[in-house]
């Protein structure tokens, strides 16, 4: 193929035939995942979907992704019931979702038993379309999730996911889309989730492809916009023809989100690539979405808008906001541009992994333990060492052999000859039914439970006992709840509602470290909106509650969180987060080193070590608890 370079030198440049260039709108998934932290509740989406339903898009994509996640995770809500919710006023409109391979919604490969599940609910529920990934572009990841969509009746687009590094040539770009021949979807999904493709590229290998199916399968261009050029790939993807276009609305457009809709298709109006699509109804659905955006202001960072940055680091805008707060949590803020330069360190040491989820925090949770632990790979994530072992697939290139003899030991190889889903545990179906027993009232509940355990298993129970509260996450003035003053002496609130400019906050006091050196801070861990924050606080009076002195001291730590202050011989986290597994029990005898515990901070798994031979003496936490690093976990003696 004679590709674009030579064609502007010869002065000349081969275009498309005419076509009209179908829209996806992501709005309502990955619009507000990427500058909403994807806090948008169900009944704020409604409206907006119920309108976009007259607009004459190909598909509206409203599911998936993080949406699943976030739902039972912030926001209380039944991802399912949402699904049903939105199916209910997009009568006309196809509903697709974002599938991430073997590991659907969430951040390890699955048994192939429950991918069948998830697809056969998905599709009863109301998901047409598919959009398929796998973040390694391992293509042995998306074979099941495509049968079984294809096989049930839904539409299935697998997608390529672009990156840049030594590895990622246009050969490779082919030889991919060549293994997507062969699994036969609907739609090849070609999508920079990063933003830093250039305008020529994107030209010659949508070209490229387009040459190399043909009329067999259509291609579709998926591109966000940090680098700023997004909306020229898009043109040079028409020109290269491309068949669909993504884009969100503009309230929520741009930057790390994608071109907007409404600017997308009055552009190709009245062009031989014309969209059809009403743009009367696009400025209504606009105008609904600038109400959300106004409405959920507080989840916006400043990652959100276009920065150039990303051509050298890859780091997309939602991987930098994560980031952002692991690093606030860890008192370590003054560190981000050690991680900015680590990051590409790390994704070189795991054979350049295009970052997007899970691959993303696989690679930006280890970017920041390297940087805070103060030593490369000190510390190794479980996410990390599973990488290595193939199990989430074949990197696509060379893996670091340090890094391999660090977790297989020396002369260890990792196999990446066998499928990812065959480390899965294929009866974890069964199990699910038996540990949820009567709270699972369908198999949805169950397929909640298997992909998010601790989220899941804290979701049902509240809804079994009916104290499932759904957080108000709208603004709005609040009146300040009152109670009697005197109710109970000498205490004070730990967990409480507080309204503050016009937005109501719940805000829970997680932990206190003990008092530190004079001039020194101390630091409070407090959990607003359901986000574990970090304070730090220089006392400088201090009032006894009740108004009477005496009787015995207790700690501030211990009065805020109950939890005892950290001694000789227990062992912490390095970050905040929640308590996963615990692998020992009291009376057990451990080895230096030995993985005693795992903590869930940022999506992903920890390990935590010990750091000495002896016997466990006391454990002081449960699965489920949220901890701080001042906050000891168990005690080796």
């Amino acid at each position: 193929m004679k590709n674009i370079e030579t064609m502007l030198h010869e002065g000349s440049i081969e275009i498309a035939k005419p076509k009209k260039i179908l829209i996806t709108d992501l709005t309502a998934r990955d619009g507000q995942q990427c500058k909403l932290a994807t806090r948008v509740t169900t009944d704020d989406l409604l409206p907006l979907c119920e309108k976009m339903d007259k607009a004459g898009l190909y598909a509206f994509e409203a599911w998936g992704g993080a949406t699943y996640d976030v739902c039972l995770r912030y926001l209380k809500e039944d991802p399912w019931e949402r699904l049903k919710r939105i199916k209910a006023v997009m009568p006309n409109t196809k509903i697709q979702m974002l599938f991430r391979g073997q590991s659907i919604v969430g951040y390890r490969p699955r048994a192939d038993k429950v991918v069948y599940k998830f697809v056969e609910k998905a599709l009863k529920n109301g998901i047409t379309v598919f959009r398929v990934f796998d973040s390694l572009n391992d293509n042995r990841n998306i074979e099941v999730a495509c049968k079984v969509i294809k096989e049930l009746g839904g539409e299935c687009h697998a997608e390529i996911s672009y990156t840049k590094s030594p590895v990622h040539t246009y050969e490779k770009w082919m030889q991919y889309a060549d293994e997507l021949l062969e699994i036969g979807p609907d739609w090849i999904s070609f999508k920079d989730a990063t933003g830093i493709i250039m305008p020529l590229d994107t030209y010659n290998i949508i070209k490229g492809m387009k040459e190399k199916v043909g009329d067999k399968i259509k291609i579709l261009f998926h591109n966000h916009d940090m680098s700023g050029t997004a909306i020229m790939n898009h043109m040079m993807a028409i020109f290269a023809g491309v068949d669909m276009l993504d884009t969100v609305l503009s309230p929520l457009a741009f930057g790390s989100s994608h071109p907007a809709t409404e600017s997308v298709v009055a552009a190709l109006q009245g062009t031989p690539y014309d969209t059809g699509i009403d743009l009367k109804i696009l400025e209504e659905a606009a105008a609904l979405t600038g109400i959300i955006r106004k409405n959920y202001k507080k989840y916006e960072t400043e990652y959100g808008g276009v920065n150039a940055k990303v051509l050298i680091h890859k780091i997309p805008g939602g991987m930098i906001s994560n980031m952002t707060a692991q690093l606030k949590e860890a008192n370590a803020i003054d560190k981000m541009e050690e991680v900015l330069k680590e990051t590409p360190n790390v994704e070189r040491d795991l054979g350049y992994p295009p970052l997007l989820t899970p691959s993303s925090q696989i690679v930006g949770v280890q970017a920041v333990l390297n940087v805070i632990s103060g030593e490369r790979y000190k510390m190794i994530t479980k996410e990390v060492r599973d990488y290595i072992e193939g199990k989430y697939g074949m990197p696509p290139g060379p893996v670091s052999k340090e890094l391999i003899e660090k977790i297989m030991g020396q002369g260890g190889k990792p196999d990446y000859s066998k499928r990812p889903s065959d480390s899965a545990d294929v009866n974890e179906w069964d199990k699910a039914v038996k540990e949820l027993g009567s709270l699972a009232k369908s198999e949805e509940d169950i397929l909640l439970y298997v992909l998010f355990p601790l989220q899941a298993m804290e979701f049902l129970k509240a809804r079994e006992s009916g104290q499932l509260e759904t957080p108000e996450v709208t603004p709005g003035t609040e009146d300040m709840i009152e109670t009697r003053a005197g109710v109970i002496e000498n205490t004070a609130p730990v967990e409480f509602d507080v309204t503050y400019h016009g937005d109501k906050f719940n805000v829970k006091i997680e932990g206190v470290t003990p008092n530190q050196e004079e001039g020194k801070p101390r630091k409070y861990y407090v959990r607003v909106g359901g986000k574990l924050e970090e304070i730090q606080l220089f006392p400088k009076v201090e009032a006894v509650v009740g108004g009477k002195a005496g009787g015995s001291k207790t700690s501030a730590g211990s009065a805020s969180s109950g939890k005892r202050r950290i001694e000789a011989g227990d062992v912490s986290a390095p970050m905040p987060g929640k308590v996963a597994k615990l692998l020992v029990k009291e009376g057990d005898k451990v080895t230096k080193g030995q993985t005693v515990a795992m903590v869930e901070a940022m999506k992903m798994e920890n390990e935590i070590h010990a750091a000495a031979d002896g016997t466990v003496k006391a454990v002081y936490v449960k699965v489920g608890d949220n901890i701080t690093p001042d906050d000891p976990l168990l005690n080796i003696g």
